[in-house]
């Protein structure tokens, strides 16, 4: 069933037009009653993203050797 709704509407009922989508109903928003955007769940989840890995970056092979004493 395909649910159409102008864009004052789908404003105040936003969180129920999100839920209908993700239960698999249709959901269309129309400016001026002419069907604009169809409102779709995402099919995959977002990556997750990865705190500290910078490209390029590499380790150099002897980061484990103690550095010695510094003059503070």
């Amino acid at each position: 069933m395909v649910s159409q709704f102008n864009v004052r509407q789908a404003k105040t009922q936003l969180s129920k037009l999100i839920q209908d989508a993700l239960d698999g109903q249709e959901v269309v928003i129309a400016r001026d009653g002419v069907p604009a955007v169809r409102l779709v769940p995402i099919d995959t989840p977002p990556r997750p993203s990865r705190l500290g890995f910078f490209p390029g970056i590499v380790m150099a092979d002897n980061f484990d050797v103690p550095l010695g004493e510094f003059d503070l």
